[in-house]
């Protein structure tokens, strides 16, 4: 794997551990670090052993601060206008990205961060994790992705009370709310996500890539779209060799081996 300045990337089999790696200004981005993301991203999606992505933050008490203080001080309405598309594309490359990509939530998540957060197919949080959608406090409304993706995943009403207060929820909150998945010790985390993980990557890649895409086509589209969309990757995936496997394996009683054909 390529070296970043801003993150750590690790491949551990068919699993990349994606680390931002600021723990001294508390996980927060920059421009560049949002950069060096867009990069990862490319690199992973073409890696063929890489299934699926564990994205973390350093250290054990930031998963993310959101955006830089000094970043918010230098930028322009006319920057936001042209730019902030890029980085809110960035964003939704995760959700839309072409491998699962699982949430691993090690402490505080604020703003933008939790924004960044939402853009998981599942979050596991540590039981000591803390969450805030803030950017009203200083005169902004969340604008990478938070009025969207957090409507989607809690309601509107549960929305609308996290955003218009900036109020602080800890971890038992948030999974109440359904804004997280799995509630785990703040030392299993990991161990945690890599169980997930390792359990998605044992499965036949294709029939993962279109599950994905088409739970995300149902948040979205009317239902006869998302049927349509379910009857073409169940006609692709009748096709592939790992569909043959599977079935074999089944009814031979052993384990089976996917290769992504």
């Amino acid at each position: 794997m390529s070296s970043y300045s801003d993150f750590l990337v690790e491949k551990k089999g068919p699993i990349a551990l994606v680390t931002l790696n600021r723990p001294n200004k508390g996980n927060s981005w920059t421009l560049e670090t949002y950069e060096e993301m867009a990069r990862i991203q490319e690199e992973l999606h073409h890696d063929e052993e890489v299934l699926v992505v564990i994205f973390t933050g350093a250290g054990d008490k930031f998963f993310c601060a959101g955006a830089d203080l000094s970043l918010l001080a230098k930028l322009s309405p006319q920057y936001i206008s042209q730019s902030l598309y890029r980085y809110q594309g960035i964003n939704t490359r995760w959700d839309r990205f072409i491998k699962p990509v699982i949430m691993a939530i090690n402490g505080i998540t604020i703003g933008s961060g939790l924004e960044l957060a939402l853009c998981g197919d599942i979050r596991i949080a540590s039981t000591n994790s803390v969450f805030s959608i803030n950017e009203v406090r200083i005169g902004l409304n969340p604008d990478m992705g938070g009025t969207q993706r957090l409507t989607r995943v809690v309601g509107p009403s549960q929305a609308k009370r996290l955003i218009f207060t900036a109020d602080t929820i800890d971890a038992q909150e948030a999974a109440r709310i359904g804004l997280v998945d799995i509630l785990v010790e703040p030392d299993k985390l990991l161990e945690e996500a890599f169980k997930m993980a390792e359990k998605i990557a044992s499965m036949p890649p294709y029939a993962i890539r279109f599950a994905k895409k088409a739970v995300n086509i149902a948040m979205d589209a009317p239902l006869e779209v998302g049927l349509m969309y379910e009857e073409a990757g169940s006609t692709f995936c009748m096709g592939t060799e790992d569909k043959t496997e599977a079935v074999n394996s089944i009814l031979e009683k052993r384990q089976p081996k996917f290769h992504g054909r």
